[in-house]
C-alpha cells in the first residue's frame, strides 16, 4: 500500500507539472503568427509532455500484480499479452451507433495483437473518437484516465511489414516514427493509400460505416492544423481537457470481441 501512495504522488505531481507545461506553451502557439513558429512550438510542448512521462514512468514506477489492486486494472501493462485468434470480431457500441472491425492478424500480427488485448480489457471503453476528419480519417484512443495515458506512452510496439493498403474502411494504428504505435487507432474515411509507408492495417469496418461517417467533426484537427484538440494535453488531463473544450465529442461506449465467426 505504501508503493501504491508512492506512485499516485509521483504522478499527481507530474500531472501538475505537464499541465503547467504544456498550458503556458499553448498560450504562446496561439498568439504565433507563422506557420514555422507554430510548428516549432508544437514540437517543443510534444518534447516537455515526452519528458515528463518518462520520469513518471521510470522503472521504479512500474505496476505490478504485487502491488494490490487500488490501482486503475489498466496500468496493469502485463496482462495485455494473450494471443489473438487469426481472425475476429469487434463491436463497438457507441453514441452514434455499432459499428463491427473485422480483424485480420495476418495483416498486422503485432499489430493486431495488442488491439486485441485493448479491446479485451477494457481499455477503450468509454474513450471519444477525439479526431474525426471529414472524408479523411477518424481516429480514437486517448483514455480519459491521464494515469492509463502515462503509463501506456512507453509501451511502444514494433513496426508490423505492410501487406494491405488504407483504403476506404480499413483501421490502421497511429504512429509519430518508426516503432511508435501505443492506443491510438484510425479507420480511414476515403483510399488513403498515399499512407501506406507509414501506416500498416490490420483490418476493416465489416458493418456500420455510416455511424462512423455520423460522428461529431466540428472540432476539427488539432494544432497546429487547427483548433482542435490538442493531443499532448489530452493525454496531459485526460476527461478534464475532453469536458472543458470539446464536450460534444462522440465516444465508445463499449467495445467487445464477438468471436472468430465472421457475420454475414
Amino acid at each position: 500500500m505504501i508503493l501504491v501512495n508512492i506512485i499516485d504522488r509521483r504522478i499527481r505531481r507530474a500531472r501538475a507539472r505537464i499541465s503547467v507545461i504544456v498550458g503556458t506553451v499553448l498560450n504562446k502557439l496561439k498568439g504565433c503568427g507563422s506557420m514555422n513558429s507554430m510548428t516549432s512550438m508544437s514540437r517543443t510542448v510534444s518534447f516537455s509532455l515526452f519528458f515528463a512521462v518518462i520520469v513518471v514512468c521510470s522503472p521504479e514506477s512500474q505496476v505490478n500484480e504485487s502491488q494490490g489492486s487500488d490501482l486503475n486494472p489498466l496500468l496493469y501493462v502485463n496482462r495485455f499479452t494473450e494471443e489473438p485468434p487469426e481472425r475476429f470480431q469487434i463491436q463497438f457500441i457507441t453514441t452514434k451507433g455499432d459499428f463491427i472491425v473485422q480483424v485480420y492478424a495476418a495483416w498486422a500480427p503485432i499489430g493486431s495483437a495488442r488491439f486485441y488485448n485493448l479491446v479485451k480489457q477494457g481499455w477503450y471503453d468509454g474513450v471519444r473518437f477525439h479526431r474525426v476528419l471529414e472524408n479523411f480519417t477518424v481516429g480514437w484512443g486517448i483514455h480519459d484516465d491521464p494515469y492509463v495515458n502515462y503509463f501506456w506512452q512507453k509501451e511502444l510496439l514494433p513496426d508490423d511489414p505492410s501487406f494491405e493498403s488504407n483504403t476506404k474502411g480499413k483501421i490502421s494504428f497511429a504512429r509519430s516514427g518508426p516503432n511508435s504505435r501505443t492506443t491510438q487507432v484510425f479507420v480511414n474515411y476515403k483510399d488513403n493509400s498515399s499512407l501506406d509507408d507509414q501506416f500498416v492495417p490490420f483490418g476493416e469496418v465489416s458493418r456500420g460505416m455510416e455511424v462512423l461517417e455520423d460522428l461529431y467533426a466540428g472540432y476539427g484537427d488539432g494544432p497546429p492544423r487547427g483548433d482542435g484538440v490538442y493531443q499532448a494535453m489530452a493525454i496531459a488531463r485526460g476527461h478534464e481537457y475532453f469536458e472543458e473544450g470539446f464536450p460534444k465529442l462522440d465516444r465508445i461506449l463499449q467495445a467487445t470481441i464477438l468471436g472468430e465467426t465472421v457475420l454475414p
